[in-house]
C-alpha cells in the first residue's frame, strides 16, 4: 500500500512562505535541501505526518502560473471562526465563512487563503467526514 508523504507548491520566497505557512498553520521546517539551482524546504507540525515541500528554483523571477489543473490544499481546524478571526488580525485575506449543507445537512463549514505565490488553502472546520 502507498502512503502520501508530502505535496509540493513552487514559491519566488522562501521566508515569505515558511513565515506564512508557519503563523497560518503553525508548519515548521523539518527539512531542507539547498542545492547550486534550487531549494526544497519541508514544513510539517506534530498534528501531521505528512509534509508540504516547498521548492524554490533560484532563477525564477516571476510568479508561478497555476494553470487550470491546481485545486488547492485543505487543512482542518476545531474553530473555525476564531481561526478566521485570527488569520484576520494577522492581516491575511480571507473569503467568508461558507456552510455547506445541501437539504439542511451539514457537509462542511469552510473559508479560504491565499498564500503568497497565490495558492488557495481550504481551511474546514473539523466535522464529519474533516478530520
Amino acid at each position: 500500500m502507498a502512503k502520501i508523504i508530502h505535496t509540493m507548491i513552487r514559491v519566488l520566497d522562501l521566508d515569505k512562505s515558511t513565515a506564512f505557512y508557519d503563523k497560518a498553520f503553525g508548519l515548521k521546517e523539518s527539512h531542507r535541501l539547498d542545492f547550486e539551482d534550487f531549494a526544497l524546504v519541508y514544513l510539517r507540525n506534530d498534528e501531521n505526518d505528512v509534509e508540504l515541500e516547498l521548492t524554490l528554483n533560484k532563477g525564477q523571477k516571476q510568479p508561478y502560473g497555476h494553470g487550470d489543473g491546481y485545486g488547492h490544499i485543505a487543512v482542518c481546524v476545531d474553530d473555525l471562526a476564531a481561526e478566521q478571526a485570527r488569520f484576520r488580525e494577522l492581516g491575511m485575506d480571507t473569503t467568508d465563512i461558507v456552510e455547506f449543507a445541501p437539504d439542511g445537512n451539514l457537509l462542511a463549514r469552510f473559508f479560504f487563503v491565499k498564500d503568497p505565490d497565490g495558492y488557495e488553502i481550504e481551511v474546514l472546520e473539523r466535522h464529519g467526514h474533516y478530520q
